[in-house]
């Protein structure tokens, strides 16, 4: 199709309306437009519990129309908490330990149609009917603010119905609902439910949670209490643990009454993000004797997710207890980090273990008290994560910089589940802001997450209080450590995501809360500048850089404050933006003037002439004022050309950066088109770098440069756009967001023959090909329909040619729209 010129999108209430062409809620007619995402639904008001089926064809600039799509499905979840029947039940202690619990309810139903389930758990579920598990969602749902917000989960289980009597059974795990997280109104999970059938165009309700549902202890316990270092386990006593959930299974356990819990008012929303989903198993790479009865399994690299193992015929409560762990001591020890689950046999034969209500990170697993040697085939490692693609590729000729980039690809899905991206996702598991901040475009870059981020922003919402004052995590169950670089993710994170996917709601949504938090920022600055504000019980420290190389003085108060006002000037920057976005003129202009202004006074407070460095001359604080644009014209390629000389003389061509310093190094570098310069930094072996990581074991990247405590970790992640905007040479448009224009520009380090990267995009996939051969370079380039880009000519090409033919250089740009582009530039 030669480019969309119209389209038109029909919805109906029914399907059967919308293929007869009787769209009752929306006929948009034929619009002429080339837009294809992210079109607003404008039609009839759509209400709760709302079943919409729609369709799209479009027409071409000759006027070619299409076929009609097929037709997909969207409903609305419940808007509104007073519009769900029922109430919060948990089980009783009568039942036996309330922390796992069962709760069921028989219902009968004659004729069968569309049927939904709501459910609303204070803690994880897992829902089955009939015995059949409803979905392969784990760990449902996503996080939120507790203490203020839950979430309801829709599920459609009209196939798992049957006419006569059926089996509804709600499995319920703590999770993060705990009253030493957000203060739970009870010791157990509790759940509100409702299940409704559409008969005749009206919503029926079949049954509601209230005191007729019945419960007992699944055999589930949790052994932690879920603050950052004390995540536990679980604990499984097969003794108790149905061996299916089938009702001839079910009927011959013994119930209880269930009790009504009264829960603090709260807001309840759909979950507006990716389910988790099990995506991957592994299987043990070695099984160690350590002693009689005690086993050590490597999986072969980290993994985010639960533990399964098949268990030898044991006598009635043998107790087997299985420790997690991401890493191995120097010795080749076991690296004890806190986590554990133990298992009670029930005597039975083919019994297995294997996590439901929490979960792990680790590579290494030490079996404990079991007698006989475990076999390669009963243990599995099953990998969590949201259940989102994978958006990019890349690979080019030098292995080290494929290992690179493979070993953070690899680890941003071990930290993005549950609807936020953690900082580790065993030690600590919390969203903090900072990491965030630092890969965030590596990760939107990497994969489709704008749901994530959905979810997670509003975390961020949530956890605001009075004044503007945020925390250092999102959502946020206990103080965190941190600084403005972690708080001001509010403001970065959602530009972001309308930058790289095209979704505007959420600067639309939070920009007030953008704002209000600005106003806490204005209370603690002095003279111009921001100071450190105060500790609280949500939130500790006044950070500038972190976890930056040994050697390297990142918590120099000089540096501290230069990073902190760097930042506020980058979110001044991105302010202006987003109130230039939302039309709101005057406000930009202020925000530009702010900016300017400290701009200046960063310049005057942390330049020294005498030795032209800004504080205390570390890489970050030399590049971060270029960044930002606080240094004058005249002095940009001096204090340029002394950070990358002191690179090279203080260390030895090696990263010097934390943290908050690896995506301000990375974007700078792409800016500058110092390629060379990040280039060799990644080929050191030796402390600190990534191959560094790589040569010692990593599989995930880590928390510190040296290996200490967490090796699956979020600190240095913000190097991934590297690989995509430099070496693959695609950069988005920030003016057209989502990619609907791209400029393609190639960096290539010396040492590089060739490189490849696709980007899967909303419209389709962009695809860079380029190989090096003496002084001409083959360029391969793959537009969809849907996208422009203009493609840039290197400054030492001396002629262009495409299909036998010349291609004018002289404006060193070359504009294209969709299609397949072969070139062959001839360098000097």
């Amino acid at each position: 199709m030669d480019g969309q010129a119209f389209y038109e999108i029909q919805v109906a209430s029914d399907s059967l309306l919308l293929i007869g062409g009787k769209a009752d809620l929306w006929k948009s007619g034929k619009l002429k437009s080339d837009v294809s995402v992210m079109v607003p639904y404008q039609g009839l008001p759509l209400a709760s519990r709302s079943l919409c089926y729609w369709r799209v064809r479009v027409w071409d600039r000759k006027r070619h129309v299409s076929q009609w799509s097929p037709v997909a499905r969207f409903s609305v979840g419940l808007l509104n908490k007073e519009q769900i029947h029922g109430v919060y039940i948990g089980s009783s202690p009568e039942g036996g330990k309330v922390c796992a619990p069962l709760l069921r309810k028989k219902v009968q139903i004659g004729e069968l149609a569309t049927t939904f389930l709501y459910v609303n758990s204070l803690g994880y579920h897992e829902v089955y009917v009939n015995g059949k598990k409803v979905t392969e969602n784990v760990l449902t749902p996503a996080v939120s603010q507790l203490n203020k917000r839950s979430l309801m989960v829709t599920y459609d289980v009209s196939s798992y119905l049957k006419e006569g009597e059926n089996d509804l059974l709600i499995w319920l795990g703590q999770g993060w609902y705990k009253k030493t997280t957000f203060g739970a109104a009870y010791d157990g999970p509790l759940v509100k439910a409702e299940l409704n059938m559409l008969r005749n165009g009206k919503w029926e309700v079949l049954t509601a949670t209230d005191t007729s549902w019945r419960g007992r202890e699944s055999g589930y316990s949790d052994t932690g209490n879920w603050c950052a270092l004390q995540f536990g386990g679980e604990r499984v006593d097969g003794r108790i643990v149905p061996t299916d959930f089938s009702t001839y299974s079910l009927d011959k356990m013994k119930w209880y009454p269930v009790v009504e819990v009264n829960v603090p008012r709260h807001i309840v929303s759909p979950q507006m993000c990716e389910a988790n989903k099990i995506h991957q198993t592994l299987q043990p790479v070695s099984i160690r004797k350590l002693s009689e009865d005690t086993w050590l399994v490597d999986m072969g690299r980290i993994q985010t997710g639960w533990f399964e193992m098949k268990m030898p015929m044991l006598s009635a409560g043998h107790e087997v207890t299985m420790e997690y762990s991401d890493n191995l001591t120097k010795e080749g020890e076991f690296d004890k980090q806190g986590e554990s689950d133990v298992y009670i046999a029930g005597g039975q034969r083919g019994e297995y273990f294997s996590n439901i209500f929490n979960h792990h990170a680790y590579r290494y697993v030490r079996i404990s008290n079991l007698p006989a040697r475990p076999k390669t085939e009963w243990i599995k490692s099953l990998q969590i994560y949201g259940d989102y693609r994978q958006t990019a590729t890349f690979e080019c000729s030098d292995a080290d910089l494929n290992a690179i980039h493979n070993m953070i690809q690899y680890t941003m899905k071990c930290l993005t589940f549950s609807g936020y991206m953690v900082d580790c996702p065993h030690l600590e598991r919390a969203g903090y802001g900072g990491d965030g901040n630092s890969s965030t475009m590596s990760l939107q870059t990497m994969y489709d997450v704008a749901p994530t981020f959905t979810n997670w922003i509003q975390t961020w919402g949530d956890s605001m209080r009075e004044g503007g004052s945020l925390a250092h995590v999102g959502p946020n169950p206990g103080a965190g450590g941190g600084g403005p670089y972690w708080c001001g993710f509010i403001v970065q994170a959602p530009w972001r995501t309308y930058v790289n996917y095209n979704d505007p709601r959420l600067i639309k949504n939070y920009y007030p809360k953008m704002k209000e938090w600005f106003s806490y920022v204005d209370k603690y600055t002095v003279d111009g500048l921001l100071k450190r504000w105060p500790d609280t019980q949500y939130r500790d420290w006044f950070l500038g850089d972190w976890l930056a190389p040994i050697g390297v003085d990142a918590g120099a108060q000089s540096s501290v404050d230069l990073v902190n006002n760097c930042f506020i000037s980058e979110c001044l920057g991105t302010m202006e933006k987003i109130a230039l976005m939302l039309g709101e003129k005057e406000e930009a202009e202020k925000f530009a003037m702010r900016r300017k202004n400290l701009n200046e006074l960063i310049h005057q407070k942390f330049y020294h002439p005498g030795k032209g460095i800004y504080s205390t001359g570390s890489q970050l604080d030399m590049c971060y004022p270029m960044l930002v644009g606080a240094i004058p014209d005249s002095l940009y390629d001096d204090v340029k050309r002394k950070m990358m000389t002191d690179t090279e003389k203080q260390h030895k061509g090696h990263i010097a950066v934390g943290l908050v310093g690896v995506p301000i190094l990375t974007e700078w570098a792409i800016r500058n088109r110092e390629v060379d310069f990040l280039y060799q930094m990644l080929k050191k072996r030796d402390y600190p770098g990534y191959l560094y990581m790589i040569d010692n074991g990593a599989t995930a990247t880590w928390e510190y440069w040296s290996g200490e405590r967490s090796r699956v970790h979020n600190c240095y992640n913000g190097i991934g756009t590297w690989f995509y905007q430099a070496i693959g040479g695609l950069r988005i448009d920030e003016s057209l967001p989502g990619y609907q224009h791209v400029f393609i520009d190639p960096q290539i380090p010396k040492g590089l023959t060739w490189a490849k990267m696709a980007k899967d995009t909303p419209y389709g996939v962009i695809a860079v090909d380029w190989e090096l051969t003496d002084n001409i370079m083959d360029l391969q380039v793959d537009i969809p329909v849907g996208v422009t880009a203009t493609l840039c000519i290197p400054d030492e090409a001396v002629s262009c040619m495409m299909d036998g033919k010349n291609i004018r250089i002289e404006k060193k740009m070359i504009q294209l729209k969709a299609g397949n582009f072969k070139y062959y530039i001839y360098m000097k």
